[in-house]
């Protein structure tokens, strides 16, 4: 059974619940263009396996691409509390999936970030989200990085930043180059993490250690 109700779509059938939400305007659009990218590279779009692809990919994109309607500073400040706290603080391992700007082909990994504390903190969720948020674009991981970094600079102004993403990308391991084990590391610090050795040493070494 299908139920709309304010652009949502809820799918029930034996106790399985499916919720699926896009732009019905954009959906069709994009399918559009979709439908004649298969005819371009020589397929039937009205077979049977591919009826229904150009919608479904039409909506697989605007999942993918969700961030550009999210303002990841508005994460942070919607969950800033005051706190005497000046040690590091560190979400490791926040899984990303990504689309390289390129070529449009996935790229996928983990971030690490960290950040001091100056008389704020924010809800460790909110972290992971503003990851989301950006890797949820057309990307180059470099800029992923250090647009992870300065939205917590920005906006919770620690003592400092840091930010080490390590990821595999499709666009080498499926095409060009064809290297299935190489790994992008990309880092980006601000304040304390640049200018004291050791606090950039020790994040490093516990990003790097299994304590759980």
């Amino acid at each position: 059974m299908e139920i709309i109700n304010n652009g949502v779509k809820t799918f029930e059938d034996s106790g399985y619940t499916r919720i699926d939400k896009w732009d019905d305007e954009k959906t069709a659009k994009l399918a559009e263009h979709y439908r004649g990218i298969l005819e371009l590279i020589g397929e039937n779009p009205e077979r049977e396996g591919l009826i229904d692809t150009p919608q479904r990919v039409a909506k697989a994109i605007q999942f993918l691409t969700k961030g550009y309607g999210i303002e990841p500073r508005d994460i942070l400040k919607s969950a800033i509390f005051k706190e005497d706290y000046k040690q590091m603080v560190i979400v490791k391992d926040i899984e990303i999936y990504s689309m390289c700007e390129h070529h449009m082909i996935p790229f996928y990994g983990k971030a690490h970030v960290a950040y001091i504390p100056n008389q704020h903190i924010t809800g460790l969720s909110k972290i992971a989200h503003v990851v989301e948020a950006y890797a949820r674009r057309l990307q180059v991981q470099e800029r992923l990085t250090m647009q992870i970094r300065d939205c917590l600079q920005d906006t919770l102004d620690p003592m400092g930043v840091a930010v080490v993403i390590e990821a595999s990308h499709m666009c080498m391991q499926m095409r060009g180059v064809q290297k299935q084990n190489s790994v992008t590391t990309t880092s980006a610090f601000t304040g304390i993490f640049l200018r004291d050795t050791k606090t950039r040493e020790e994040f490093i070494h516990l990003i790097g250690s299994r304590l759980h």
